[in-house]
């Protein structure tokens, strides 16, 4: 007999929480968030929970109020005696710090693993983790989805007649390639170097990209100079057109101004993180439809991999 299945949101993703819970057949679980004057907040659930397989879909981008809800939560089914608590998170947050790559820096994706582990979390379900080995820092299972499996329909209905994948970065390489291998496509790739965060210092062009229709493919956008500056290159070396699929729309500091500016003709996100704002460049596809199914599967303990399109 299987356990009862319990749907609640945290407070940051309560937009796609809902969506998730109408396509996977009930409501959203009760849940109160309290707030004290200081700031400080706790929430609790509104319905009894013991025994029942709890899903908790909070997505961890800034603030760390975000994370910290998610954990409050995850502690608070676990003494109220859940059978099991997934944590559904569509955006990992903290996953760029995935491994020490300049001396004494801290490795958050891991410090953010062993905190989801040590609250109480039995099952991680979550999209494009900025690093496959993420999924190494955690004892328990984790679901990574991939949102190629929506991003690579669309692509298809746009029937560019010259379509070239290519990587903003060498890091991207192997996703941008996965894309070409199943379009059986061109690639290119372009190799930046950081003076710092977010500060782009040079960038150079690997790969030919004059008459084609590129794609840029990336798990996530942040200020988007990267995608603008990649995309004003390829114009100027005699692309015909430049569009983008990012999963994770963080869009900080003058991302929105930066996209407008460029010659990106499109960029194609997610709804893992709510948009700030309206724009006409940037189109939202859904993944709610995608968590509800493999949400289904997981509570029948059925296979997930039919949803992966390329990984």
């Amino acid at each position: 007999m299987k356990n009862q299945v319990k749907i609640f949101s945290g407070s940051a993703s309560n937009y796609l929480a809902e969506k998730i819970a109408k396509s996977y057949g009930q409501e959203l679980g009760r849940v109160a968030l309290h707030r004290f004057s200081d700031g400080e907040f706790q929430p609790s659930y509104e319905e009894t929970v013991r025994g029942s397989d709890v899903l908790i879909i909070q997505s961890t981008f800034p603030p760390s109020d975000n994370l910290f809800e998610l954990l409050l939560m995850i502690d608070a089914a676990k003494r109220a005696s859940a059978h099991q608590i997934i944590a559904v998170l569509p955006y990992f947050g903290y996953a760029r710090q995935d491994r020490k790559d300049q001396p004494r820096v801290a490795i958050g994706a891991k410090m953010v693993a062993n905190l989801l582990s040590a609250a109480g979390a039995t099952r991680i379900i979550t999209m494009d983790l900025h690093a496959d080995q993420i999924q190494g820092f955690f004892d328990f299972p984790v679901d990574h989805l991939y949102a190629s499996s929506l991003f690579l329909p669309y692509i298809q209905s746009l029937n560019l007649p010259h379509l070239t994948m290519a990587a903003p970065d060498m890091g991207g390489s192997k996703r941008a390639n996965a894309y070409a291998k199943f379009l059986k496509s061109d690639i290119v790739i372009c190799y930046k170097q950081r003076s710092r965060a977010n500060v782009i210092e040079s960038m150079t062009l690997i790969g030919d990209v004059e008459g084609r229709d590129i794609m840029l493919v990336d798990d996530l956008i942040d200020t988007g100079g990267t995608l603008a500056k990649a995309a004003d290159i390829m114009l100027d070396r005699g692309a015909n057109s430049v569009r983008a699929v990012c999963t994770h729309a963080v869009l900080s500091g003058n991302a929105y101004k930066n996209i407008e500016n460029s010659g990106i003709t499109e960029l194609i996100v997610t709804d893992t993180i709510p948009l700030k704002q309206e724009s006409s460049k940037i189109k939202v596809v859904s993944v709610a439809d995608l968590f509800a199914k493999v949400l289904h599967s997981v509570h029948s303990f059925e296979s997930i991999s039919s949803n992966f399109i390329v990984s």
